[in-house]
C-alpha cells in the first residue's frame, strides 16, 4: 500500500461546512483524498500524470511583458505636522 502522509491545506475551506482549515489531503494508490476533520465531507480525485499548469501573475510572467519602471525623479516634501498652512 502507498499512501502519503495526511496533510492540512492552509486556508481551505470547506465545501460543505465553510470551515476554515479542517481540509486536510493524503494520496494513496494513485488515487488523492481530500477530507474534512469538522464535518463529513469527503472526496477522491484521480492524481494527474502531469502537473497543473500555473495561472500566470505578475510575479511568475518575464519581465519584458511588464512596463518599465519609471525613472523620474522627484522631491519628497516633509511638512511639519506643529505648523499650520
Amino acid at each position: 500500500m502507498n499512501q502519503t502522509p495526511k496533510r492540512f491545506i492552509a486556508g481551505a475551506i470547506c465545501p460543505r461546512c465553510a470551515a476554515m482549515d479542517r481540509i486536510r489531503t493524503w494520496e494513496q494508490n494513485g488515487i488523492r483524498y481530500r477530507d474534512c476533520v469538522s464535518c463529513d465531507f469527503f472526496e477522491q480525485l484521480p492524481v494527474e500524470d502531469e502537473p497543473p499548469r500555473e495561472l500566470p501573475t505578475r510575479v511568475n510572467q518575464p519581465r519584458d511583458n511588464q512596463q518599465p519602471a519609471s525613472q523620474e525623479i522627484t522631491p519628497v516634501r516633509i511638512l511639519d505636522p506643529g505648523r499650520r498652512h
